[in-house]
């Protein structure tokens, strides 16, 4: 498809200053440190190292602004045609592309740097190549095929790996938890971007992006395959118990947790409502920080 005329702006301007502030996507990037730490906690909850915490936290937060900078240097025409991002730095020209590509460049140096010199290789290795995928592979895929939300889950999920590594005894060691926790938010990824693509799918139209999974848009297809992933869910997410990583109770506030979000999967299943849509995006919101602690427990 190819993108519809851009959507007149208001006259808005704010700082530099705050400009940058917004190429790092905030809230998102807190996130990713919130499911990094988590994660370190989940797997070294009774002997942590705040020096690991400190260089997961401002590294996690340095490198995820990295790859949102680049991604929104990527995509300054595209994000004009959409209402949801014509707001941002680049489309109002607040900020120079230049300007902008300094600054992710020198976040990801930065944020790589503390993650290989405070926690280990394997981890830096990891934060650089979240941040290739994203930008060189995910940000262009998103316009050729609904295939692009799986390989965006890929470095979206490995903050969560990143963290439970920079935990391990032994540190670089890769083990089975890790990669439990990993597929955990892996999979997750898809009901949640599925849900806000529901929700947005006229705006991302007009920028031609694919992002629902059936390119039929908001089709029955699409529908069964957000049900089918978020079932997937609930199985994946008790693998903690079942390898002997978490206890009972935590793992019953999982399942509990999973049957809600699956209920809210079917309720647009059923209807296809936008409403139902954006019950399911809120839903992935709290679904996955709730889950995250309760494995932290460890009870």
């Amino acid at each position: 498809m190819s993108p519809k005329a851009e959507i007149p702006v208001e006259q808005i301007s704010y700082s530099k200053i705050s400009a940058f502030i917004k190429l790092t996507k905030m809230q998102l990037s807190l996130l990713v440190v919130f499911s990094a730490v988590i994660s370190y906690f989940t797997i070294n909850l009774k002997s942590f190292d705040w020096q690991h915490i400190v260089a997961l936290s401002a590294g996690g937060f340095l490198v995820t602004a990295c790859a949102n900078s680049y991604n929104q240097v990527i995509e300054k025409k595209l994000d004009k045609l959409m209402k949801r991002t014509q707001k941002r730095p680049l489309p109002l020209e607040i900020l120079s592309p230049s300007e902008a590509i300094i600054f992710a460049s020198t976040c990801g140096v930065i944020g790589c740097w503390l993650i290989f010199q405070y926690t280990n290789d394997l981890c830096g290795i990891l934060s650089i190549a979240s941040i290739a995928l994203y930008a060189l592979v995910y940000t262009p895929l998103k316009r050729l095929s609904p295939f692009s939300v799986f390989v965006g889950a890929i470095p979206g999920a490995l903050p969560t790996l990143i963290g439970a590594l920079a935990g391990e005894e032994g540190f670089g060691k890769l083990s089975m938890y890790p990669i439990l926790l990993y597929c955990i938010q892996f999979f997750w990824q898809f009901p949640h971007f599925w849900a806000i693509a529901w929700v947005s799918h006229d705006d991302y139209q007009r920028a031609g992006f694919f992002m629902l999974p059936s390119m039929g848009g908001r089709d029955a297809s699409s529908r069964f395959q957000i049900l089918i992933y978020t079932l997937f869910l609930i199985p994946i997410s008790l693998t903690p118990y079942l390898f002997g990583f978490a206890g009972i109770w935590g793992s019953v506030v999982v399942l509990l947790f999973g049957l809600n979000f699956l209920f809210q999967a079917y309720k647009l299943y059923k209807d296809g409502s936008i409403q139902s849509a954006r019950r399911l995006m809120f839903g992935s919101f709290y679904y996955l920080p709730i889950v995250q602690l309760a494995l932290m427990t460890g009870y």
